[in-house]
């Protein structure tokens, strides 16, 4: 394999790669034993030696032709190859190109996976990713409660939509933007490439992007310009299918909206099998069960990404009738069958909606939370937040 076979002089430039990663992102790159070979399968050599010491912020072409001492149209050429290739980020303003550096976290989680690509070199990279991400990848997010994704709850599920704030509305989200585009799942992805994994019965290409990333993954082959219609649509389909809304973490203009596979989202897995306080941060709702009409159907027990739900003995419940309203056949009568009723741990809710939105009884709503928390304005304030909680449960374990 490629890390094997790595002369000492290769060596001494992944590391050199591998130190100047450590300085880009929120979270840096945690030590794990899979690290430095996720580095070598993720970079050529040549690609490792061009990109250390490449600004994490956007450049131009000249100012980066004159640090890498490189004739600008030999530069602007790989550096275009290794936007497609999601190791460099590259926009247009007016009629400047400007160039950064991916950080770590973004091309291992993120940018790798985007385009759906099947060859050698993505296959290559998905174990050693997986690996890292349980061998320490994520351990510096363990302790904090502000996180990357925050769940936004599917519309028409909340209780009263007079109290929704705008950024805990869907449509009110994708008012901000004018330009969306849609990818791969990156969580799926990266398992369904890795044959240690079983693949995702789920959909696949439904993670959204929105403004200036979104015309970076469209302009790289990394996805695909959609219609606001054509996103809408994809929400729905995937409420229905039950995968989760997880909106990037701030309230102004937020990029991106995950639909979110609870059986291998980073995120949810960080919660039940890293063993973390906290996965995805929840919505200020949570679910609320109607006991007296709920029929024990456990739907919303097999949807609860969280395991928030479960069902419980209620022998004065069997064989009640709920009467509800159906769009194209008018009163419909469920029965009890089995006398259980669905019960909540409510600390456990991440307040998403997808238990919600499927109920057959409309036993379930989201209910406001007595104490609300707003989201980081913007991405900037979500980078100083998670920092600053870092340190401080770097404080507390010493």
């Amino acid at each position: 394999t490629l890390y094997e076979e790595t002369t000492m002089s290769e060596q001494e430039i992944y590391e050199g790669l591998l130190n100047w990663l450590k300085k880009g992102g929120i979270s840096g790159l945690p030590e794990a034993d899979e690290l430095l070979p996720m580095i070598k399968a993720t970079y050529t050599p040549e690609e490792a030696s061009l990109l250390t010491g490449m600004p994490f912020s956007g450049k131009n072409l000249e100012e980066l032709a004159e640090m890498k001492q490189m004739d600008p149209a030999v530069l602007g050429e790989q550096l275009d190859g290794l936007a497609r290739k999601g190791l460099v980020f590259r926009i247009v303003k007016g009629d400047t190109v400007r160039y950064s550096l991916n950080e770590g976290f973004f091309v291992d989680y993120r940018s790798s996976w985007w385009g759906g690509n099947t060859d050698e070199r993505t296959k290559g990279i998905a174990p050693w990713v997986n690996q890292y991400y349980y061998h320490g990848g994520w351990d510096q997010l363990k302790d904090t409660h502000t996180k990357y994704l925050r769940a936004l709850p599917i519309e028409g599920t909340i209780e009263d939509p007079r109290e929704i704030r705008p950024y805990e509305e869907v449509r009110k989200v994708l008012d901000q933007h004018d330009y969306f585009s849609v990818s791969t799942c990156c969580c799926k992805h990266r398992k369904n490439l890795d044959p240690e994994f079983e693949d995702s019965r789920y959909p696949t290409e439904v993670c959204l992007h929105f403004g200036g990333l979104g015309r970076y993954i469209d302009e790289n082959g990394m996805g695909r310009q959609i219609t606001r219609q054509e996103a809408e649509e994809i929400l729905r389909e995937s409420a229905e299918a039950g995968l989760v809304h997880g909106v990037a973490n701030w309230e102004k203009a937020p990029d991106t909206i995950c639909n979110c596979d609870p059986d291998c989202c980073i995120f949810f897995e960080a919660f039940h099998k890293l063993k973390h306080a906290e996965g995805m941060s929840s919505s200020n709702y949570r679910v609320r069960v109607d006991s007296e009409t709920c029929i024990g159907c456990g739907l919303c027990v097999k949807r609860c990404p969280m395991y928030a739900l479960e069902l419980k003995d209620a022998p004065e419940a069997k064989d009640r009738i709920t009467v509800v309203e159906d769009e194209e056949k008018g009163k419909k009568e469920l029965k009890n069958r089995k006398g259980r009723v669905s019960t909540v741990n409510p600390d456990q809710c991440v307040g998403c909606g997808v238990c919600v939105y499927r109920c057959p009884s409309k036993s379930l709503v989201l209910e406001r939370k007595e104490v609300l928390e707003d989201p980081p304005q913007h991405v900037r304030d979500l980078g100083q937040r998670v920092m600053a909680e870092m340190a401080a449960a770097g404080r507390r374990g010493r």
